[in-house]
């Protein structure tokens, strides 16, 4: 029989005799149709009533541990693809470790603090809630998101603790956060200061380096004059006598706002630079630009002496805007900085050390004190009120007013509009400034803490480059990534300047700013207080309870907070060590892995390792996983902008979870995820051809009862054997995959094995021996055992990724036996391996193509229909010919043919095989479908071959290799 022909009786036969009845027709309840979108909900529900997550951890007590560490969603809006990818890529591994053995375990947590929140409820509520009612209705917000979210990730299939998952703003959680800052504190890695960092108008407060992100701006260039203040030094600097025209030092900038709060000049010491003499006087520019400068300006002009950066240190040149209006009248004294380059501009940088990093440190090492620097830009983005010229001002607004006001004045030389990379907000995605502000920063380098007791090692950049040298990354490239962004990190700024988060208990003198001496034990008080009543309580506690009426009179409650990278990036100090203590390893505190989207590299996996190794020296992790972004078919970023996403809840309404978790089993995670309708399509195509295999097999082990009907190994026909170790060795495979966390080859694989393996030959193979053989015959039982052991074996490959499915199947496959096919191991199959078997048959299969190319040319002649109908004669080399005269009779059920004979071998031993096909000339029996001479040898059965009759009313045939 072909794989698809199944016996059916014939007009022939006698009208009493009802021979499809005497077949082994499979039949099993497990449907063709999933008809997953109806079905799955049934399924969660059942899973979360039976509590099927702790059954799992009952059945593996005891047993080694895994521990993937949830890096928290936010809670904040509806579940979009990339979080089901994220989610079901997570819970694919737990599943393939819980099946290896391990104790895997899996506690969702969510995100909790933080800006977005406050955004929400500033939304609904309007800017001006009060700190307590802004908590309170954060708090409740969050809450809210975290019941959506779990419910759709339920929905997914992924299996976990759900019924005690973490929350950074549990009250356990946020007392541990600030326990964890404490140490980090003892450590010597905590310090307060001045200094220029990411600021979002928007958000009202600092951002971190994770924060940012970049986009095109446009903005106005200027070159301005800053005039000589000291002619006479610039002249003796150039080597003159004397200076016969006025002088000035010419910058480029992007940033004309921050104009009016400059404060020095930097020229590199290296450079060379000209004193160019032009119709607009004298210009200090770097030699190098001289030609291109004078160009943008429209000037003609003449070198009139050259000297290296180095000898115009000190000098001072007069704020442009000084004649404008007296709150100008200052001088900017030249700095000597590598920073300025002859790249681009002018090679000489204006330097407004509140706005910019490089301005800052090389005012501040040249002396500038901190309270001396200029700092008029207000969190809002406006100039103070009191500002010269522009207060009031929106910075970006002023933009226009501050050029009008240099060329006013003379100062301007040039100007245009240009198209740059500028950094953004990556929430509000609007540009950001540097800004000054007196922040808590976790040192990176060496340096001086606040109240240091037991000092690290070495320095955090240290600690955190050869911790990622203890750690594997998947993929590998990875490692590079991480490592550059630590190498080239900033100090990192952990103070927000919000309500909605874990607060920084500090009290600050009123006058020198310093925290009070008892910090580190109030600290401590802090995070009871927290622990009993969560950051609400403390927002009440007054310094007068902290302090006593005395000293609080000299303090000020820092109102600050802790940033929410630091809240996630602890949650291995105060949840695997604090609120669930069972996730983490008795022999080390590491996670086995921490996965994420590729973005985090610079998020959560930053923040973590940064503060593990401020803690305790190491990695929060022993593994790194990462994986892209979903992108439409045409590789952009699904967005709703765009309208070119697939909604996870959408998609499972209308083609089930499954198709999802599939999909991303599929995809190459390493790389950014495509998806669309049409690739869900293929996918859909995908699990039909799988679940079809799936069905065909409980199908025919349906009477199957392993203990009264298994066949021993070795007593197995042969080609069953192979069937078992080509199971061995995909299993191999796969499990290999498994061990590194790759999904999409075993999909691939297993695919290849429904359709090729088993579809196209073992049990198209298989199909006569199970239905026309005797029930209980050898032959049949022998067939059985294969399937029934392959089964198994197939039913936990998919399991990681085909849940829903793997689940259903096994409760009929297995009935009793378990609850779960999680609560089992992967198969034991040493004793099924045989590499001499597997080649045998990979011959026998290549000769096999050869004849079934052979029929397909026939039957496209019209000369046969389905393969029984045909007869073939091989002619074959020596080697060919002994291998296939071992299989006897048996080679035409090998062939599926209802006669194969061979020729007399060709001595050519390179002969390629040779197929002859020729229609059957004899009748068809009705039971079995054979074309045989035999048929009618019994009268009272006159449609039926020996074969059949034997079958139906003798001993039955013997098989012995097919």
């Amino acid at each position: 029989m072909s794989a698809s022909d199944t016996p059916a009786s014939s007009a022939a036969a006698a009208p009493a005799t009802d021979y499809r009845a005497t077949l082994n027709l499979p039949d099993t309840p497990f449907p063709m149709r999933g008809d997953l979108p109806k079905r799955e909900p049934g399924w969660v529900r059942q899973w979360d009533e039976e509590g099927r997550y702790r059954r799992l951890r009952e059945a593996r007590c005891g047993a080694p541990k895994f521990i993937l560490h949830d890096g928290p969603p936010y809670a904040n809006g509806q579940i979009h693809m990339g979080h089901a990818v994220n989610k079901v890529l997570k819970d694919m591994i737990t599943k393939a470790r819980q099946l290896a053995g391990f104790d895997a375990q899996y506690v969702p947590g969510w995100d909790c603090h933080g800006l977005p929140i406050e955004n929400a409820i500033e939304k609904a509520y309007g800017r001006h809630l009060g700190r307590d009612e802004m908590q309170a209705k954060s708090r409740a917000y969050a809450t809210e998101q975290i019941g959506q979210q779990m419910a759709d990730f339920k929905r997914l299939g992924v299996l976990g603790d759900w019924a005690r998952p973490y929350r950074t703003m549990d009250y356990a959680n946020e007392a541990g956060e600030l326990r964890a800052f404490k140490r980090v504190i003892e450590r010597g890695f905590v310090y307060r200061g001045l200094k220029p960092v990411y600021w979002c108008f928007d958000c009202g407060s600092s951002l971190a380096e994770f924060e940012i992100e970049y986009a095109d701006k446009k903005s106005q260039t200027l070159d301005v004059g800053f005039e000589a203040a000291e002619p006479e030094r610039l002249a003796e600097a150039f080597g003159l006598p004397a200076l016969d025209k006025p002088a000035f030092a010419v910058i480029w900038t992007t940033t004309a706002w921050t104009i009016p709060a400059n404060q020095a000049l930097n020229l590199n010491p290296a450079l060379d630079y000209a004193l160019v003499d032009t119709e607009r006087g004298l210009l200090v520019l770097a030699a190098a630009l001289v030609e291109t400068c004078l160009a943008r300006y429209g000037l003609a002009g003449t070198v009139r002496a050259t000297v290296p950066g180095a000898r115009l240190g000190g000098l001072r040149f007069r704020h442009p805007l000084s004649r404008v209006h007296p709150g100008y009248d200052r001088l900017s004294p030249v700095y000597l900085a590598d920073y300025a380059t002859a790249d681009d501009g002018t090679g000489i940088v204006h330097s407004s050390p509140a706005y910019g990093l490089d301005d800052f440190q090389s005012c501040v090492a040249n002396g500038l004190a901190y309270d001396a620097i200029l700092n008029p830009v207000q969190a809002n983005g406006q100039y103070a009120a009191d500002f010269p010229l522009f207060g009031g001002l929106s910075i970006w607004k002023a933009v226009p007013q501050v050029i009008e006001a240099l060329r006013d004045a003379g100062r301007l030389f040039a100007t245009e509009t240009i198209t740059h990379s500028y950094p953004h907000c990556w929430r509000h995605k609007t540009p950001v400034i540097y800004r000054a502000a007196a922040q808590w920063f976790i040192r990176m380098d060496e340096g001086e803490g606040i109240f240091t007791r037991d000092k690290a090692p070495r320095t955090l950049r240290e600690l955190a480059l050869a911790a990622i040298e203890q750690t594997a990354f998947y993929p590998a490239n990875g490692k590079a990534r991480l490592h550059d962004m630590i190498a080239n990190r900033p100090d990192w700024c952990i103070s927000r300047q919000r309500s909605w988060g874990v607060p920084i208990p500090f009290f600050l003198h009123k006058d020198s700013g310093e925290p009070h001496p008892r910090t580190m034990e109030i600290l401590d008080r802090a995070a009871e207080i927290v622990e009993r009543g969560g950051i609400e309580a403390w927002s009440r506690v007054t310094a007068e309870e902290m302090l006593g009426a005395e000293d609080a009179a000299h303090y000020l409650k820092s109102s600050d907070i802790l940033e929410v990278w630091f809240d996630s990036g602890s949650t291995f100090f105060h949840v695997l060590r604090g609120t669930h203590p069972e996730g983490h390893h008795a022999e080390g505190p590491e996670a086995d892995l921490y996965l994420e989207g590729h973005d985090q590299h610079r998020g959560w996996f930053h923040s973590s390792l940064l503060l593990a190794c401020a803690l305790e020296d190491r990695a929060p992790y022993r593994g790194l996983l990462t994986h892209g972004f979903t992108v439409d078919s045409q590789g952009r970023k699904m967005s709703k902008s765009l309208g070119n996403g697939i909604d996870p809840q959408e998609i499972s309404k209308k083609l089930g979870a499954e198709i999802i978790r599939l999909w991303v089993a599929a995809s190459d995670y390493s790389g950014d995820i495509a998806g669309d309708d049409k690739i869900l399509a293929r996918v859909v195509d995908a699990y039909r051809r799988i679940r079809n295999t799936l069905r065909f097999l409980l199908a025919n082990t349906a009477d199957f009862d392993p203990a009264a009907d298994a066949v021993p190994t070795g007593e197995l026909l042969e080609i069953d054997r192979w069937a078992l170790a080509r199971t061995a060795a995909l299993q191999a495979e796969i499990l290999a995959h498994y061990e590194v966390y790759e999904f999409h080859p075993v999909v691939a694989k297993l695919q290849v094995f429904c359709s090729e393996d088993l579809g196209a030959f073992y049990l198209d193979v298989l199909k006569d021996r199970l239905y026309t053989t005797p029930p209980k015959s050898l032959a049949r039982r022998s067939a059985q055992t294969a399937l029934w052991q392959l089964t198994h074996a197939m039913l936990r490959w998919m399991a990681p990724f085909l849940s829903f499915t793997a689940e259903e199947a096994w409760a009929i496959f297995a009935p009793g036996r378990s609850p779960s096919i999680f609560t089992e191991v992967y198969v034991d199959t040493a004793a099924w391996q045989d590499d001499a078997l597997l080649a045998r048959w990979d011959r026998i299969r290549a000769i096999r193509d050869t004849v079934n190319k052979a029929i397909e040319a026939v039957r496209a002649e019209g000369r046969v229909g389905a393969s029984l109908q045909a007869e073939v004669t091989l002619r074959l080399n020596a080697d060919d010919h002994a291998l296939l005269a071992s299989l006897g009779e048996d080679l035409r059920f090998v062939t599926i043919t209802s006669q194969a004979a061979l020729a007399p071998a060709e001595a050519d031993a390179s002969f390629e095989p040779q197929a002859e096909v020729v229609p059957s000339t004899q009748p068809k029996c009705e039971r079995c479908w054979h074309y045989r001479a035999d048929v009618g040898h019994d009268p009272a059965h006159p449609t039926l071959c020996g074969r059949c009759t034997g079958n139906l009313f003798g001993a039955g045939e013997v098989r012995t290799v097919a």
